[in-house]
C-alpha cells in the first residue's frame, strides 16, 4: 500500500513573548490535507536553515504560503523598507534557496501571496513595495476594520493568459478568459523573473497604466510550478477556481510520489 504523499509547508518565524515560534495558518494546513489529499508537514525556518537535501528527500511537494511579513527588499535590489514594515529574514533565508532547489529538482511547488512574491524574487525578479501608490493602479490591500469574510471577498477580476498552465487547470470550469479573485496584498510584481511566464493579470484602475501580475508559472518546467497572488486556500471547497488549482497540485504531488516509489 502506497504511503500518503507529504507536502511541506514553509513556516513564518514570529517572536511571541520571550520565545520564537514557527507558525503556519491553519487554512493552509487544511487545504493541503483536504484539497491536495496529502500529509501536511510544517517546515521550520531555523537559523541556520535545515538541510535542503534532507527536506526534499522527505516531501513530494511544497506549499509556500502568504504571511503578514514582506520579502526583504535586499533580496531583489529594492530600496530599504519603510519604518515599521514587518520582515521575516529567517523565512527568506529558508524559502528562497529551498524554492530554487525544489524547482530545479522537479518537486511540485504551489506558491500563494507572499509565496508568489518569493517565487519571483527567487528566480531573479523584483517587487513593488506599495502598489497602491503607483499611478493608475488599483489598491489591492484588504479593507481594515471589517469581518474576515469581508477581507477575503472577491475583489477584482484577473485575465487568464491563453494556453498556459492556469488556463489548462481551469478548462471547462470558467467561461471566457477572466475570473474573480480576492485581494489582500500591498506588495506586487514589478519585473517578472526571466524563467517565469505570466499566467494572469489584473486590470488597471485608469487608462494608460498596466495591470498587476497575478499568477506565474515556469516557461520550461521540470515539474509543477504555479504561483498566484490571491488566497486560493481560503474556502477552497466553495470556490471552483481554487479547487481546480489544488486539484492540479494534488495530481502533480501524487505523480511525483509514485515516481519516487518506483525509483526506491
Amino acid at each position: 500500500m502506497m504511503r500518503v504523499p507529504a507536502v511541506g509547508i514553509l513556516c513564518d518565524r514570529r517572536v511571541l513573548g520571550d520565545h520564537a515560534y514557527d507558525l503556519v495558518g491553519e487554512k493552509y494546513i487544511a487545504a493541503v490535507r483536504d484539497a491536495a489529499h496529502a500529509l501536511p508537514l510544517l517546515v521550520p525556518v531555523l537559523t541556520p536553515p535545515i538541510s535542503i537535501a534532507e527536506l526534499l528527500g522527505h516531501v513530494d511537494g511544497l506549499l509556500f504560503t502568504g504571511a503578514l511579513s514582506n520579502v526583504a527588499p535586499h533580496h531583489y535590489g529594492g530600496v530599504a523598507p519603510r519604518p515599521g514594515t514587518l520582515l521575516d529574514e529567517a523565512r527568506d533565508a529558508t524559502t528562497i534557496p529551498v524554492m530554487r532547489a525544489a524547482i530545479d529538482a522537479g518537486v511540485p511547488v504551489l506558491c500563494i501571496c507572499r509565496g508568489f512574491q518569493e517565487l519571483n524574487v527567487a528566480l531573479g525578479g523584483t517587487l513593488h513595495q506599495h502598489l497602491q501608490e503607483l499611478p493608475g493602479h488599483l489598491d489591492h490591500r484588504a479593507p481594515q476594520g471589517v469581518p474576515v469574510e469581508e477581507k477575503y471577498r472577491l475583489a477584482h477580476q484577473v485575465r487568464i493568459a491563453p494556453d498556459g498552465l492556469l488556463a489548462r487547470l481551469l478548462k471547462g470550469i470558467v467561461r471566457g478568459d477572466s475570473v474573480e479573485v480576492n485581494s489582500l496584498h500591498e506588495q506586487g510584481i514589478d519585473r517578472v523573473a526571466p524563467p517565469l511566464r505570466v499566467e494572469a493579470i489584473s486590470p488597471a484602475a485608469a487608462n494608460g497604466a498596466g495591470g498587476v501580475v497575478e499568477a506565474l508559472s515556469m516557461k520550461e518546467p521540470k515539474g509543477f510550478v504555479l504561483g498566484v497572488q490571491w488566497h486560493a486556500e481560503w474556502k477552497f471547497a466553495d470556490d471552483p477556481v481554487s479547487a481546480a488549482l489544488f486539484t492540479g497540485f494534488r495530481e502533480a504531488v501524487e505523480s511525483y510520489a509514485q515516481n519516487r516509489a518506483k525509483i526506491a
